[in-house]
């Protein structure tokens, strides 16, 4: 099967998107990235980020479901991934109505990357439960697939009878849910009742600052993934779709989309063969204009379909 590709709005663009956007709009955005071959358009999450982590390297975002909705409504094969939504930002029936909406009305084009967050600080302004995050994640998954497939459910924090959300969402059992990060808990996650994994490319510092295990070399990939998907032969469940940030990005965070294309290239059969189905590619684009270039010479690792 080949590697699909998804393509990252640069998440540096959204502090200066009045400016960086040159006049036109998200949904000329969405069709130049469908027009290149990209099979998907994704946004981060950061509802309100702390400023010391902003000053340390972190990003604004949009509001994912606002502008992958937007995005959507622009094209007609893209789809649309949160990469990712944090768990504990909001109530799980919240968040289950706005995947089920975006997922209908996209016409079955959304896959919803979630993950479990690590920012305190966040957390403590959005009054979101740090502390028991994990447990609460698992426990959230759960309640939304209650809720699309409307039933009850009965649990700790979120349980809840007697209720019912329409529409429901076009694919059948809801959209494919991606997990985010590293660490024994999302594989675990993964394993038993996800549909795919998001695993990051991480140094120790960054490790450290994600409180996730670190991610540095094809080999641990390769042998991570094969973990994950022998927990899931073992369950009688196919193997996960797989999305990478490839560990050549600091070549196309630095702007060189070229010499990130030109090292990213001969490596691909090598991630495919560790078990990656998606590569996913975040152009550092300072304008509009230079988004259209980035995504153009982006568009030269695509197979042709």
């Amino acid at each position: 099967m080949a590697l699909k590709f998804n393509l990252m709005f640069p998440m540096r663009a959204v502090k200066h998107y009045a400016r960086w956007i040159e006049g036109n709009d998200l949904s000329t955005v969405a069709r130049v990235v469908e027009d290149a071959g990209f099979d998907a358009l994704s946004m981060s999450e950061h509802p309100y980020p702390d400023k010391e982590w902003l000053a340390d390297g972190g990003h604004h975002a949009f509001d994912p479901f606002v502008s992958l909705s937007m995005i959507a409504a622009a094209t007609e094969r893209l789809r649309v991934i949160t990469y990712v939504m944090v768990a504990g930002y909001r109530s799980p029936y919240l968040a289950a109505k706005a995947a089920a909406s975006l997922d209908l009305l996209s016409g079955g084009r959304l896959t919803l990357g979630m993950a479990a967050g690590y920012l305190h600080k966040e957390f403590e302004a959005l009054g979101a439960d740090f502390a028991h995050r994990g447990r609460l994640f698992d426990e959230a998954i759960t309640a939304m697939r209650a809720s699309w497939a409307g039933g009850d459910h009965v649990g700790e924090r979120f349980g809840a009878t007697g209720h019912e959300a329409l529409p429901a969402p076009l694919t059948p059992g809801g959209p494919p849910i991606w997990i985010g990060g590293n660490s024994g808990a999302a594989r675990r996650r993964v394993a038993e009742v996800a549909d795919g994994w998001m695993p990051m490319a991480q140094s120790g510092a960054m490790a450290e600052i994600t409180r996730t295990p670190p991610l540095t070399d094809p080999g641990t990939l390769r042998e991570l993934i094969s973990g994950v998907n022998r927990r899931r032969a073992e369950m009688g469940r196919p193997p996960a779709d797989v999305s990478f940030v490839p560990f050549e990005k600091d070549l196309l965070r630095d702007g060189d989309t070229g010499a990130f294309r030109s090292a990213l290239a001969p490596r691909l059969d090598a991630y495919a063969e560790a078990g990656v189905t998606w590569i996913t590619v975040e152009p550092a684009s300072r304008s509009f204009s230079a988004f259209v270039k980035d995504v153009t010479d982006l568009a030269g690792l695509l197979p042709t379909r």
